[in-house]
């Protein structure tokens, strides 16, 4: 993506209840925050990627009325997804589905496969799991 000439950085930031029912409204606001910046090229690999990890943040964060942050920006020519929770102690585990083991436990070789990298970071009270993904065209 190349660089814009915008004073503001293009970024959105929001926040979710740890509830399942919040996962399709940040998926939502993900893919409405793509289509205002015209990323239209990795746009549904950048969705599924954005409901998997909030869906991971929901599901496995431990602490009681935790709120998921998702936030979305342009680093250079790479669009950057980061999803933050209060639960620094269980960072999350890339385990390699078999296919005989039951339905759960793929959803981070997803975002492996969909994004350029992925990884995640101890934050002073939480943890953010966070993708790369190379983006083209001029952002809006």
């Amino acid at each position: 993506m190349p660089a814009t000439h915008t004073a503001e950085p293009l970024r959105d930031t929001f926040r979710i209840p740890k509830r399942r029912r919040h996962v399709p409204a940040a998926r939502a606001r993900v893919r409405e925050t793509l289509e205002k910046w015209g990323v239209n090229d990795r746009a549904p690999d950048i969705e599924l990627v954005a409901c998997e990890l909030v869906t991971n943040a929901v599901v496995h964060c431990r602490v009681t009325l935790a709120e998921i942050e998702v936030t979305v920006h342009v680093d250079g020519d790479d669009l950057v997804l980061e999803i933050s929770d209060p639960d620094r102690d269980r960072p999350p585990h890339l385990r390699v589905g078999r296919p005989d083991a039951d339905e759960g436990g793929r959803g981070l070789l997803l975002v492996a496969a969909l994004s350029d990298t992925w990884g995640c970071r101890e934050l002073e009270y939480g943890k953010c799991v966070w993708a790369r993904f190379a983006v083209t065209g001029e952002p809006a």
